[in-house]
């Protein structure tokens, strides 16, 4: 890099990413144990729950008399547990310190005679396009699923938790806050998704699809209704609410009558868990998924088991704070409510689950580039991708921002030097040094074409290295599955963005059902109507493409969906750029660890009291160690163990919302490790807590495996 181009990015970097805190910020405003879990003889339980092997096929299975060929996998995806930044709320000093709940990747292959399509759900913020590339590539290479699956056919989607390590996006808006790219947490995402894609595959067996709807109507309320009612009255009025409150949802049963797997979709923002949360978690619907499997007597150790995913839909504008922004306080008790909600619908819509699918397995993909799209309706282009002034203010009705930059609702308009100098001054001053480094960024075509948007982040044209910072060719893909379309949508789709897009589908396939798989195969932010984006509230600043964004996508799913009626090709479109070597991370990895004189790693540094009422939270403390040097995919930090007789049994995990692990440093090496459990729903008798972890050696690099318990106590 010659020194011009160094300084110039020195610079730019220092910027944006002062800046970028300001500015990105998704903050507007059973009681038995775990199942499946066998005697742990006080030894680590580590080993993969994955098989290459196992139960591999040679030879594709029969549908005999059953319609479609069904399967269901799921697989660990938690990434580093400590010293991370998390994705979706945009807050540096928000870093991982432990889990609360492991994250999953859950997958659904549905076939028939001559095809098959994937579906996955995983407890992540975003898809981004590094992922789907990233897994594509891990299939064409495995001899067992490459016949069968491609990137025309899995479709990839986020449950969109704001309580997951990030840094695996290969574009530089999302890994701003995050130090960079970080390869342990990329890594973990692309082989747990593409494990469970594997299982699901494995595990295939001929059944049926069973689908059942329902209204869920107090679990969500739009969180930017001033930009909803821009839409026009007689659509709005068309609805009854301002959100969708419509659960659907697919059971999967074997012909021999074994439950397989649950699937749904409901619109709701999982953020309840709010940005001083540091602990690792699949917020409402990860929850929700726990306890719908907890039910179902999941084994997350077996190859074949009961999976239910509560999958992600057009909840753009959807909060689930019912009480108001997420206070760091009521978090864990407001998710546990809107979890519950969506559990008790799904499981009376599971049981009542009497339609059955059918028809032809399908799908269509293509690739748009979306930065200069000719959108025929308007008779012009969608836009360089650029964020806007309210993309700084967060959703104020759902979070609250740490530093409100601008406000909701600023327009080109409203930065009038006469009525708001202020806001002025900092747009102008602002778009002046970017565009000191991106000349393109302060052209008045480029303003021009985003209308309303005063553009404070030109996404679309900034860059370091040649590539935008947000990807300009993204993924369009419907899947169908008998009667049944699957949009897959890469961004936040607003509630009426959502309804346009599946009512025009829904009249070009004359199919009865028509869902929005919502953050899917890659990320592009947001998706609102045009009247929507005229307010300019967060979500219309965060629509990237400019005003005809959605006139695009309906332009483009139209031509999708036709194909699909017609049994044409859809062309391949441009193929999007591979940056996997255009990566770099300012963040260190672990140097080394160390405990004081005396000490071994594991030793207990608080031992629990000897005896516990039924409902009191029981806490330890251990020496440990940093967990990056290993994440014990498949395993658990935690695990709680009851006497019964002279063996003791795993009653939970750090899976098991009972459970916390908090890692933090102590000093410039040591590493304290805090273990809670709530003992609520647990029987009386006598426990032990065991923490296990690897430690990383500083003068030879090795890392070893290490394990402590606490002394016995008793729950009364």
């Amino acid at each position: 890099m010659n020194s011009k181009r160094e300084s110039r990015v020195r610079l730019g970097f220092t910027i944006v990413c002062c800046f970028f805190v300001l500015t990105c910020s998704d903050e507007k405003s059973s009681p038995s144990p775990i199942l499946g879990l066998v005697d742990s003889g006080a030894t680590d339980s580590s080993s993969s729950a994955f098989s290459s092997s196992g139960v591999s096929r040679a030879v594709a299975p029969s549908l005999g008399s059953s319609p479609y060929l069904v399967g269901a996998g799921i697989y660990d995806i938690t990434g580093p547990a400590a010293e991370v930044g998390m994705m979706g709320f945009a807050e540096t000093a928000q870093k991982t310190e432990g889990i609360y709940m492991r994250l999953w990747s859950r997958a659904y292959i549905i076939g028939d005679a001559s095809k098959r399509v994937v579906f996955v759900s995983a407890d992540l913020g975003m898809i981004f396009q590094s992922i789907k590339q990233a897994v594509s590539k891990k299939i064409a290479l495995d001899a067992e699923l490459s016949p069968y699956y491609n990137q025309a056919n899995v479709l990839l989607s986020a449950t969109h938790t704001h309580s997951g390590p990030g840094g695996y996006s290969h574009y530089f808006l999302y890994n701003a806050t995050t130090s960079g790219f970080i390869k342990e947490n990329f890594d973990v995402i692309v082989d747990g998704i593409y494990r469970s894609i594997k299982l699901a595959h494995q595990n295939l067996v001929p059944g049926n699809v069973y689908i059942n709807q329902g209204n869920l109507t107090d679990a969500s309320k739009n969180r930017s209704v001033a930009a909803y009612d821009k839409n026009p009255v007689a659509e709005r009025n068309f609805y009854s609410s301002n959100v969708d409150q419509t659960m659907t949802l697919l059971k999967l049963v074997a012909a021999d009558g074994r439950e397989l797997g649950m699937l749904n979709w409901f619109a709701v923002h999982p953020t309840n868990v709010g940005p001083t949360n540091k602990l690792i978690g699949g917020d409402n619907k990860g929850l929700a998924s726990y306890l719908f499997e907890k039910t179902k007597g999941t084994n997350y150790s077996a190859n074949q088991t009961f999976v239910a995913a509560f999958a992600q839909t057009n909840s753009g504008d959807v909060t689930p704070n019912l009480w108001g922004p997420a206070d760091g306080v009521n978090d864990y008790a407001r998710q546990n409510i809107i979890a519950e909600k969506q559990l008790n619908r799904a499981q009376s819509l599971y049981s009542s689950a009497t339609t059955q699918l059918s028809g032809s397995v399908d799908f269509r993909h293509t690739f748009v580039n979306f930065s200069n799209l000719y959108v025929s309706s308007v008779g012009t282009t969608t836009c360089q991708a650029g964020m806007g002034a309210s993309f700084s203010a967060g959703s104020v009705e759902d979070n609250a921002v740490s530093l409100d930059f601008f406000d909701e609702g600023t327009t080109v308009d409203s930065l009038d030097w006469n009525t708001n100098s202020a806001d002025a001054f900092k747009s102008s001053f602002l778009g002046g040094a970017l565009g000191v480094l991106w000349p393109a960024s302060t052209s008045e075509a480029y303003k021009l074409c985003h209308a309303e948007k005063p553009v404070l982040i030109p996404t679309g044209v900034a860059s370091f290295d040649g590539n935008p910072w947000t990807p300009p060719v993204i993924p369009m893909q419907i899947i169908k599955i008998g009667n049944l379309a699957i949009l897959a949508i890469p961004a936040e789709v607003s509630t009426m963005a959502g309804r346009r897009l599946r009512s025009l589908v829904k009249n070009v396939l004359a199919n009865e059902y028509t869902v929005i798989a919502g953050l899917s195969n890659s990320y592009t932010s947001y998706l609102t109507t045009r009247e929507e984006y005229s307010s300019q509230q967060y979500e219309g600043a965060s629509t990237q493409f400019g005003p005809n964004t959605l006139l695009g996508y309906e332009q483009e799913f139209g031509k999708l969906a036709s194909a699909l009626r017609n049994g044409s090709v859809s062309p391949a479109g441009p193929t999007p750029a591979d940056l996997t070597n255009n990566q770099a991370t300012f963040q260190t990895g672990v140097v080394f660890d160390d405990i004081p004189l005396f000490k071994s790693f594991g030793n207990v540094f608080t031992q629990p009291a000897a005896s516990y009422t039924n409902g009191a939270t029981v806490s330890a403390v251990f020496w440990g160690a940093h967990p990056k040097n290993n994440m014990l995919i498949g395993s658990s930090f935690v695990d709680v163990e009851k006497q019964n007789g002279s063996t003791w049994t795993v009653v939970a995990r750090d899976n098991d919302p009972s459970t916390t692990y908090k890692w933090q440093r102590d000093g410039i090496a040591y590493s304290k490790v805090t273990v809670t459990w709530k003992t609520s729903s647990f029987p009386s008798g006598t426990y032990r807590i065991r923490h296990r972890g690897h430690w990383k050696s500083g003068w030879t690099g090795a890392i070893s495996a290490y394990q402590g318990v606490t002394n016995n106590f008793t729950v009364q």
